[in-house]
Parts: structure tokens; C-alpha cells; sequence
């Protein structure tokens, strides 16, 4: 089935229940706006946090995917905790985000997109996060080479970064999760 002959509305109805699955329920919103008012980046986005949830209530898949502020969104939860309906608003910039690199849409943010994907490939690959992958990677992927690095060298110097990954208890548990293993999402 191609993409022309989904209606909008299935495509809003799948959009939900992918939410669904990941227990967001942006239903529940009721427009109070606590959360846009106490998310400390929210001046920066283009859409406000309140917008989004509404946006994602509408099953308005296209024009969040490509906002900034899925990219922005500092994941702090401050968003989550004012909600007096307990939505998940930083599990909801998570799917979007994901969704968003699936699809390959051109991130709003590129160097943001760059830092969550090696981010979440040093995740994968390590079952927790090495810092000096981590870095090697983003810089490949952003092409900033120079940018921090007397940060990192002063990181390095106290001892902060260690050059060799060291391994966890429950790795292919966590590789699990990021190959999709057992779990039922609809991509």
C-alpha cells in the first residue's frame, strides 16, 4: 500500500497508536498550558510545548517531525511533572524524534539530531554510553572537528573520559531494545 492511498485519517489513527504503544496519551491533554509555561528551552522552540501535544492530539505527524523543537526539547521533564494529566510530553518528543530518523526527515537541528543519534549508537553498541566514541562519532557526523576541544582535553586531562569502553551486566538485553527484539511497534 503506498503512502497516496492511506486517508488522513488512518494516517492519524496509526500516528496515535504509535503513541499509544509507547504510553502517551496526548488525548488526555485539556490545554492548561503548565507545561509551556514551566519548560525552561521553551523560548527557543517554534512550536510551544502545549502546541505539540495539541498537534500530536490532531495526529499532525508531517509538521512536528520537521519542527525544531523536537530537537531542542532538553528532556528535562519539567514539562511531564507540572502535567496534572501525567502525559508522558518527554516520551512524546522521544517517539518523535525516533520517528523522525526513521523517516529520514532533515532535521530542524542538525547538530542536535547529530549529538542524539551518536548518542543512542553508543547506547546500542555498549549497552551504556563512551564517552570517547560517543564524541569521535558526532564530531565525524557534524563535521565540527576543533569545536570543545579544550573541554575535552581538560575532561580527559582530570581523568573524566577513559579511552577504552568498559563492559555491562544485561548488554544484549540493551541491544535488544534498539533492534526491536520482542517488542510489537508498529514502524
Amino acid at each position: 500500500m503506498n503512502k497516496l492511498s492511506i486517508s488522513p485519517d488512518e494516517r492519524n489513527h496509526k500516528f496515535l497508536r504509535k503513541l499509544q504503544i509507547r504510553n502517551v496519551d496526548v488525548q488526555a491533554c485539556y490545554q492548561c498550558g503548565r507545561c509551556s509555561a514551566g519548560c525552561p528551552v521553551g523560548d527557543y522552540f517554534d512550536i510551544s510545548v502545549m502546541q505539540a501535544v495539541r498537534l500530536a492530539a490532531y495526529g499532525q505527524e508531517e509538521r512536528l517531525l520537521s519542527s525544531e523543537t523536537i530537537w531542542l526539547c532538553a528532556a528535562c521533564e519539567t514539562c511531564a511533572t507540572r502535567c496534572p494529566n501525567n502525559i508522558d510530553i518527554t516520551g512524546l518528543m522521544d517517539v518523535l524524534r525516533e520517528l523522525a530518523l526513521r523517516k529520514g526527515i532533515e532535521p530542524a537541528q542538525p547538530k542536535i539530531a547529530s549529538f542524539h543519534k551518536s548518542f543512542l549508537d553508543s547506547i546500542g553498541r555498549w549497552g551504556r554510553v563512551w564517552e570517547v566514541g560517543m564524541i569521535a562519532a558526532y564530531k565525524a557526523r557534524s563535521r565540527d572537528f576543533l569545536g570543545d576541544m579544550g573541554l575535552g582535553l581538560k575532561m580527559f586531562a582530570k581523568g573524566k573520559l577513559k579511552l577504552i569502553p568498559y563492559s555491562i551486566s544485561g548488554k544484549s538485553e540493551v541491544k535488544d531494545i534498539f533492534t526491536g527484539k520482542g517488542k510489537e511497534y508498529d514502524r
